[in-house]
């Protein structure tokens, strides 16, 4: 793919950027904050920018950009940061996948660095008296603790793309660990929100205060532990992280839950790799999408529901009630698919070509009526498929996290990454981190109808994901966008929904991520409760959608590259920003 080369703009280095650029201007004027919408201003840049779910996150960010790193390098630092920032949604105890752009080279390229199940596992892992386990009963604990994959990771992709070295990427968290960093009003309301976690002795130590309550609103935190993990990463790498003592603690804490063990091994930890993927890409309209590949779903998904959408003209409809018919009736497909075909590619042979055939969706398409919604999709029957395991549940992931950056080379990076649930199983090391439950995404009833199910837990294998890290690319093939966002598997509706708003309604970004969301996982047609959508309730109802008014929290984070420079939006319903040079 050629290039794209900025021309000259002023420099801009406030946290919060004001829009001025002529692209902003031309764009659709800012929707109204919702309930749960901070408002926040377009951020704008010349020559890199990376967004992230936390100022100081981003800020670390941007700092290796200045300092000539890559955006791989940007990335780790940013992702390190989080973990300390944002320990309830992502960190080394979890997992990611990460979309890199290498402009030079004009390649897109997939790492896969979810946690796997540990060799004891078996399918029955979440069984109890013959029915699934509860939910909560399941995550909390060392049973639903995966092998983590995420600084893995990390330092693939630094051996890859990455310029600077790698102590100096350590070096932002590990400052914060030691001087402390202040308790975020979101933080301080998760916490305050957790009845399991203050249960755990070394996460109430960190978290709480003696009396039981969270650390306040603008509390100092250190995390002496953590830096003493940071410096054996930085000085030895993910060696010191998956061999070793801190191995050791991991294992420990797993198997050791007084109520809930698991059965991580050291031989575990040390056996786990990163996986490479082809990347999944697909047209719409002049655009071309490029995301990550099973066991992730998102990428599929999306391009289904867009492969959907693009037989209709949405530019023409606007935000509304007929276009949120067409995106439920497309989700609702997509969806239908996914439960069924969508599982760890080493376990399952998944119809990958057929799922993304642009005739096979435009004749699952035919299948939508404009006036009346179809209420539940069954799956269709692609192309080039063999036989298939069964595969109809869904798992979420609400501690998660996503990463936006482009370098001053045009490189990019779209990196989701996560502990599952709001502070993973509530688990955390004496390494000063939280660990995952991310094996709580696998099915939690090994067959359904007598039939074992594609999803159900393996010895080795990675739970689906619903994780979306996107890049756009225009007609010329030059990068213009990175887009991803947190969301269990709302994250394909948020993510879709952001894509429609930059492409075909023609938002910014910041109005894109920030505008109400809506959808369907083929079940009830879903509203951003607050939201402009929450009004096109009783229209939909009239064309037999059932509708659910909920909090979607999303957390999605855009940048937008144009022959200006860049536009970027950090979701207002968290705490991000879009910084940048």
């Amino acid at each position: 793919m050629p290039s794209l080369r900025l021309t000259t703009l002023t420099l801009l280095s406030a946290v919060l950027l004001n829009a001025g650029t002529a692209a902003a201007q031309t764009l659709a004027p800012a929707p109204e904050a919702s309930t749960g919408r901070a408002t926040k201003t377009l951020g704008t840049a010349q020559r890199f920018m990376a967004a992230a779910a936390n100022p100081l996150a981003a800020a670390a960010g941007r700092d290796i950009l200045r300092a000539g790193g890559s955006a791989v390098d940007a990335a780790i630092a940013v992702q390190l940061v989080l973990n300390l920032v944002e320990p309830q949604s992502s960190g080394i105890g979890g997992g990611a996948f990460m979309v890199h752009w290498d402009e030079a080279g004009g390649k897109v390229a997939t790492l896969d660095g979810r946690e796997t199940a540990p060799a004891a596992a078996t399918p029955d892992r979440f069984m109890k008296d013959g029915k699934p386990m509860p939910f909560r009963e399941a995550v909390i604990g060392g049973r639903s603790v995966g092998v983590p994959g995420t600084l893995k990771l990390l330092e693939e992709a630094h051996r890859r793309w990455g310029k600077l070295p790698w102590p100096d990427l350590v070096q932002p968290a590990l400052k914060l660990s030691e001087e402390g960093f202040a308790v975020s009003p979101r933080l301080n309301g998760l916490l305050a929100g957790e009845t399991a976690l203050p249960k755990n002795a070394v996460a109430a130590a960190y978290f709480y205060e003696p009396d039981g309550k969270p650390k306040a609103v603008g509390a100092i935190l250190k995390n002496p532990a953590f830096a003493a993990t940071l410096r054996a990463i930085a000085a030895e790498g993910s060696k010191a992280f998956y061999e070793g003592e801190i191995a050791q603690d991991i294992v420990a804490t797993v198997t050791g839950h007084p109520t809930n063990p698991g059965d991580i091994t050291m031989a575990d930890l040390a056996a786990y790799k990163i996986e490479e993927r082809e990347p999944v890409c697909g047209a719409y309209r002049v655009w071309r999408l490029c995301g990550m590949g099973p066991p992730s779903s998102g990428a599929v998904a999306i391009q289904q529901m867009l492969g959907t959408l693009e037989t209709q003209d949405l530019r023409r409809m606007g935000p509304g009630t007929e276009a949120a018919h067409w995106f439920s009736e497309a989700g609702r497909l997509a969806f239908a698919d996914r439960a069924l075909y969508l599982a760890d590619p080493a376990f399952i042979v998944v119809p990958l070509r057929g799922l993304i055939d642009r005739d096979y969706i435009r004749s699952r398409a035919m299948l939508v009526s404009p006036d009346r919604s179809m209420g539940r999709a069954k799956p269709g029957d692609p192309p080039h498929r063999r036989a298939q395991l069964l595969a109809p549940s869904d798992g979420i992931e609400n501690g998660t996290s996503h990463i936006s950056i482009v370098d001053a080379q045009g490189n990019a990076v779209a990196m989701t990454t996560t502990i599952e649930d709001g502070f993973g199983a509530r688990l955390m090391t004496k390494g000063g981190f939280l660990l995952n439950n991310e094996l709580t995404d696998f099915n939690f009833a090994p067959e359904e109808d007598g039939k074992p199910v594609a999803n159900r837990v393996e010895p080795g294998k990675r739970p689906r994901s619903s994780m979306a890290p996107t890049l756009v690319f225009d007609a010329f093939g030059r990068l213009y966008a990175v887009v991803g966002s947190p969301g269990g598997s709302q994250i394909i509706g948020y993510v879709a929904k952001t894509l429609v708003a930059l492409l075909d309604w023609k938002m910014d970004p910041q109005q894109a991520v920030d505008f109400g969301n809506f959808g369907s996982r083929n079940g009830p047609t879903e509203l951003e409760k607050g939201s402009e959508a929450e009004a096109w309730k009783a229209a939909l109802e009239a064309k037999g959608h059932e509708v659910r008014l909920l909090e979607m929290t999303s957390g999605t984070q855009a940048i937008v590259k144009t022959p200006e420079g860049f536009l970027g939006g950090a979701d207002g319903r968290r705490e991000g920003v879009a910084i940048g040079d």
